[in-house]
């Protein structure tokens, strides 16, 4: 019998039971190099580089969205979510196969000897003939032997199996929404980075701002002095006022840079890449973004991705309890293999057994219970979680809707204070410069005028923050535009 006919017979015989079988199938830097030190007033006019951000050539315009997306993607911790979500889909497929057919073959080709004392059998002897074999034993052999065969075994109804398997295909959905999560979080993370970023160049450029006008005091207060109308002391608080201004301005410059860096490394980009920051701390965008307390809360409970993921947990945990509970029934298989044997090859003969086996779990030590009793644990452990997630996410909306509002009337608080220190250093100054007045009073109101151009940046900062907090708190910070 010829290889290819054997082989044919067992294929013949294997893919109709097959057939027949029910298979279950489930960016930064924001503008051109920094100052130089050179570049700091001295009493000089305002250094280049401190206006607004533009794009220059070779300049990528960066927004706030386009940083979150990007932080979404290219993150470290979103790129390890997503390989913990490929971890769960590859153990998903681990558990897939008990579902499946088992295929085998094997081929063998040897020879082997046996003891006859080992057969426990007393062979008779025929009177006058020697005994057939030793009473004390004796090797019987070598017998040669060859066998090529195919096997196969399908699950027909196996209930804890097909648990265990929708369990963990649900734990594959919660790792992927956990990668979700995470890609909310970096993205979170950037947009805070950005927002800093913005904060540190409107502070650059407030800082650059004040020393213009404290290097114009200077010059006043010079021209008076060698006009004869002015006194030494306008002219060196008038210094003293440059000077103070002029550290600010390298404190600013520096953490302007510092932030743009850490920019960078949130959106995991080369710390060579430039970028121009195209949004401002004024923008009061809130696209997308429910502010009605009682519909925030419900966007939030609906759409965290966190909060799916704990669900699915919950869901989970509650297939392997069943999962665990069905091992107890019965499991019904189709076993059976196909081959050929002989000695010779010229002489192989077909061989083949197949049936149906049903298993009966009975006893297992109270190892089933146990693990029943850790899933239940677990169970109830997800859902404490799940509990909790949907109370801080109820928080979080609130919170952040307070911040905004706080945030929208410190704004407009500040803003007012700004114009009316503007006002009065204008009187100061022309007062000053009309000479009926020393620079003492100019002073303090540019002290003034520091402060308040420093509390605006804050309060646009702190809006900004909360407009984050509040796209993070209802699951669309992605969205951001």
């Amino acid at each position: 019998m010829s290889m290819r006919s054997v082989f044919d017979g067992m294929m013949g015989r294997a893919l109709p039971l097959l057939a027949i079988l029910v298979v279950p199938g489930m960016v930064a830097r924001a503008q051109g190099a920094p100052p130089s030190a050179d570049s700091v007033p001295q009493p000089a006019p305002l250094p280049t580089d401190a206006a607004p951000l533009s794009a220059q050539n070779g300049t990528q315009p960066l927004t706030l969205g386009d940083a979150i997306r990007i932080a979404a993607h290219r993150s470290a911790g979103a790129q390890n979510a997503q390989l913990r979500a490929t971890e769960a889909n590859a153990e998903l497929l681990q558990q897939r196969s008990a579902l499946f057919p088992t295929l085998n073959a094997t081929g063998t080709q040897g020879a082997r000897t046996l003891n006859s004392a080992s057969f426990g059998i007393t062979f008779p002897s025929v009177p006058g003939q020697p005994p057939l074999f030793d009473p004390n034993g004796q090797v019987i052999g070598p017998v040669k032997n060859i066998d090529y065969r195919g096997s196969f075994e399908q699950q027909i109804f196996n209930l804890g199996a097909l648990e265990r398997f929708r369990s963990y295909r649900t734990l594959a959905h919660s790792a992927s929404t956990d990668a979700t999560t995470a890609e909310q979080q970096a993205g979170s993370a950037a947009a805070l980075a950005y927002i800093q970023a913005l904060r540190a160049n409107d502070d650059f450029r407030a800082r650059s701002e004040d020393s213009v006008l404290a290097a114009d005091l200077f010059n006043i207060a010079q021209n008076q002095l060698q006009a004869g109308v002015g006194i030494a002391l306008d002219v060196t608080r008038a210094q003293a006022q440059l000077a103070g201004i002029r550290a600010q301005l390298i404190a600013s410059r520096n953490t302007r840079d510092r932030t743009l860096l850490s920019l960078l490394r949130a959106l995991n980009l080369p710390l060579s890449t430039t970028v121009a920051l195209r949004d401002s701390l004024g923008s009061e965008d809130l696209r997308g973004l429910a502010t009605d307390e009682a519909t925030a809360v419900q966007h939030a409970l609906t759409d965290r991705p966190d909060l799916r993921a704990a669900e699915e947990r919950i869901m989970a945990a509650r297939q392997a309890v069943s999962a665990t509970r069905a091992e107890r029934l019965p499991s019904l298989g189709f076993v059976g293999d196909d081959g050929v044997n002989g000695i010779k090859y010229n002489r192989l003969l077909n061989t083949y057994t197949y049936g149906l086996q049903i298993t009966v779990p009975i006893f297992d030590g109270f190892r089933r219970e146990g693990r029943i009793q850790q899933e239940q644990a677990q169970l109830h452990e997800a859902e404490v979680q799940e509990r909790d997630l949907r109370d801080q996410a109820t928080v979080d909306v609130r919170t952040a809707l307070l911040d905004l509002n706080s945030a929208k009337e410190q704004v407009a608080a500040t803003r007012e204070q700004l114009q009316l220190t503007e006002q009065q250093i204008s009187q100061a100054r022309d007062r000053f410069r009309a000479g009926v007045a020393g620079n003492a009073d100019v002073i303090t109101a540019q002290l003034s005028l520091t402060s308040a151009r420093t509390a605006v940046i804050d309060a646009l900062t702190n809006y900004q923050n909360a407009r984050v907090a509040l796209a993070r708190a209802q699951g669309a910070i992605t969205t951001l535009p």
